[in-house]
């Protein structure tokens, strides 16, 4: 087996991609990543991604063609070893992106910011460049622009030719207006976290090291969006899969 097959394992999880890398290894399947030809997607996959993944046409495409899916949720970790007996690193969102941007300091590489609010973007690109000081911020564009605009927004990602494009919350289509236009946007990596400029911007809170580790970050959510609650049926359907595949591989 070659080092880049011993660095990231892809393996298959309900019929939907899952990558495994050690956090070790992180820093050299990224720059294997920035050296390779072509647009560049990174997922960080929830269980609820991954559900989404097995009935939606053009999600399960974002997905099944992304260069890096990254799983973020327990349940995946736990389904991995359950039906694969592979070992899934699960990575915090906020800290896979801060390890990102660690990785793309070091090279004095670029990045670009799209999503939120005007104030919001510029508090965030502020903190982004106060924390990694050699990591260039090459564009900023608020998330709520209108259709009309939308090309030129793409032809000004595609001149400037980030490193990273870290997409949040406010881009109409969210992670999927990434996939439809990936092909118009240079060869960069491109990576979508929905609250991600409103906790560079200090408006929000990553959940905490002790309820991540437990499984716990869903609290939070559901606290914020008392509906979230009823997320308990596609987990239970998650479950159920999870036991027809494992008879079916019996």
């Amino acid at each position: 087996m070659d080092e880049k097959k011993l660095r990231k394992e892809r393996i298959s999880l309900l019929n939907v991609p899952l990558d495994i890398v050690q956090e070790n290894d992180l820093s050299f399947v990224v720059n294997e990543l920035l050296s390779s030809e072509g647009p560049k997607n990174i997922v960080l996959l929830s269980l609820w991604d991954l559900l989404r993944a097995r009935r939606n046409g053009d999600y399960r495409s974002y997905v099944m063609n992304a260069a890096l899916v990254i799983p973020i949720s327990k349940s995946l970790a736990g389904g991995s070893r359950f039906l694969q007996g592979k070992k899934a690193i699960r990575y915090m969102p906020f800290h896979f992106i801060i390890k990102l941007l660690s990785i793309l300091e070091i090279r004095e590489l670029s990045l670009y910011l799209i999503g939120g609010k005007k104030k919001t973007l510029e508090k965030a690109e502020s903190n982004v460049s106060q924390t990694f000081p050699f990591l260039k911020v090459i564009g900023r564009h608020p998330g709520r622009f209108k259709k009309q605009k939308e090309g030129d927004v793409i032809e000004a990602i595609r001149k400037a030719s980030p490193s990273l494009l870290l997409a949040g919350k406010g881009v109409h289509g969210e992670e999927l207006w990434i996939h439809r236009h990936s092909d118009k946007m240079g060869c960069g990596m491109r990576l979508w976290c929905s609250d991600i400029i409103d906790v560079f911007a200090n408006k929000k809170r990553h959940p905490s090291e002790y309820s991540f580790e437990h499984g716990l970050e869903w609290i939070g959510f559901c606290y914020r969006n008392p509906l979230r609650i009823f997320r308990i049926f596609p987990y239970l359907y998650y479950k159920l899969l999870l036991l027809i595949y494992k008879i079916r591989k019996w």
